[in-house]
């Protein structure tokens, strides 16, 4: 009889759960009408405890359903980090790069990041987003089921690194196009003052659709080959920086040296310019580094401050390593500290924990020293405003350090089980991919638009300056 009365207290209490949902409704979707029946009719000869726990567990672990939402602040960031990434490009990149070559030249450098700028935004909408971001599983790049923003609309959700936090995908679509267009406008400081302006289009249209579109979906898409691996770049190291500085590379030894390189004077014609370039270049990176986070929150302060403080730590060494060596520390130093300093902490900025930041960007400083001084010599390259010496050794630097500084032990992020031997082989792998996806698109592209329209304008043009020669006007009246 007691055994009895336990059983139909039991099935009393189940019974009341299922007919109230609100009582537990915070906690566990209520459980279906059929349910119920099945656990009232449950065969007496089962042990009915048994019977019982059998049928309530599945309605205690199931997961609750989520929520989609959007939040207001997370739009507005996001619109002003895609505003601050526009302004780092134009104007920013495009004045620290006309600053560093002579005055003959200055518009055709300003020319070339704008127009670069322009036309890869335009390729991302019509292509380069659907085959990026726009689903399937192929690890090396999307498909085209958004070509055109096919099926995009003001309603259209994009997910963020928080579970349910959604944004617009129209906004989400903008700030990806800054990205793959800036990456673009990179490359043409390594070969600038000497190559044809319908070269410079031609080429990075065919270079971002065969290189950077499938490099940002192995690196940032779910079904990515490099993200499978679990390698780590938050911002672009690789996406953007490797990327570009190989191609510039190739470019420039594929191009040739300028006339007069090495017999010549060929000094910036306005450090000014150069260091308003950089500052601007540094404001607008907040939005590239802290916009990457895609949400308003703690981690956007973390990738925040450690965009502060990294690219100061730089400034400061690259300066200090200057003055040691050639005893005076330049302006052009320090704006190039400022953008190595930037370069590096792109990867990590969401991952390492600030004093990471400060130590990342003491190295990047001397290190990117280097590679514009000796590592330039070395190679023998006219890497005209020394893309590759500061973005390729900044970015490589920063992709392989997340591998350490990401470590919770050095007050990273990641979990307890992160292993540092691990994970700087993963980022190992995902440079040496970049590096020689990057290095063979480029080389095959540079080589397919000479025989098009060819590469370099004539020994003529280039001595009288780019600016009269290729866009009939001048940057300062005379």
């Amino acid at each position: 009889m007691k055994k009895l009365l336990t059983v139909w207290l039991a099935a009393a209490a189940l019974s009341f759960s299922v007919a109230s949902p609100g009582v537990f409704a915070q906690e566990t979707p209520a459980a279906p009408a059929t349910e119920a029946t099945e656990t009232m009719a449950a065969p007496m000869d089962v042990a009915p405890a048994a019977a019982l726990a059998a049928e309530v567990a599945p309605a205690e672990e199931a997961a609750p359903v989520v929520e989609q939402t959007v939040d207001k602040g997370d739009i507005t960031w996001m619109m002003i980090a895609t505003i601050l990434v526009i302004f780092m490009t134009i104007p920013g990149l495009a004045l620290f790069y006309g600053g560093l070559v002579r005055a003959k030249n200055m518009l055709s450098v300003l020319m070339q990041v704008m127009s670069v700028f322009c036309l890869i935004v335009v390729l991302w909408s019509i292509y380069g987003y659907s085959l990026t971001f726009g689903g399937g599983d192929n690890p090396f790049v999307g498909n085209f089921s958004k070509l055109f923003l096919s099926g995009v609309t003001p309603d259209s959700l994009s997910a963020t690194f928080t579970e349910g936090v959604m944004i617009p995908e129209f906004i989400f679509i903008a700030f990806q196009s800054t990205f793959a267009a800036i990456t673009c406008a990179l490359i043409v400081g390594a070969f600038a003052e000497r190559i044809k302006f319908s070269a410079v289009l031609l080429f990075c249209a065919i270079w971002f659709t065969f290189s950077y579109i499938p490099i940002a979906h192995m690196v940032w898409d779910a079904a990515g080959f490099i993200f499978a691996d679990g390698a780590i770049d938050f911002a672009g190291g690789t996406v953007v920086h490797i990327n570009a500085a190989v191609a510039g590379l190739v470019g420039a030894y594929m191009i040739g040296k300028r006339v007069g390189y090495g017999k010549e004077a060929m000094t910036p014609h306005s450090l000014t310019l150069t260091m308003v370039g950089a500052s601007m270049l540094w404001v607008g990176w907040f939005g590239f580094n802290a916009g990457s986070n895609l949400e308003a929150n703690g981690g956007t302060t973390l990738a925040f401050i450690n965009t502060l403080l990294a690219t100061a730590a730089a400034t400061l060494s690259w300066a200090g390593a200057e003055a040691l060596l050639k005893g005076k520390a330049s302006m052009l130093g320090a704006a190039s500290g400022a953008v190595g300093g930037l370069v590096a902490i792109t990867p990590a900025c969401g991952t390492i924990g600030p004093m990471g930041a400060l130590i990342l960007g003491l190295m990047a400083g001397p290190i990117c020293l280097w590679g514009v001084t000796g590592l330039k010599k070395m190679m023998g390259a006219d890497d005209a405003l020394d893309v590759f010496g500061v973005h390729g050794v900044g970015g490589i630097l920063g992709a392989l350090m997340v591998g350490v500084l990401s470590a919770p032990s050095l007050g990273g992020t990641m979990g307890d089980d992160f292993v540092i031997a691990s994970q700087l082989a993963v980022q190992a792998k995902g440079v040496i991919i970049t590096i020689v996806w990057s290095g063979i698109v480029a080389a095959v592209t540079f080589k397919l638009v000479d025989l098009i329209v060819g590469l370099r304008v004539t020994e003529d043009a280039e001595r009288e300056g780019l600016d009269i020669t290729s866009h009939g006007e001048t940057a300062y009246s005379k």
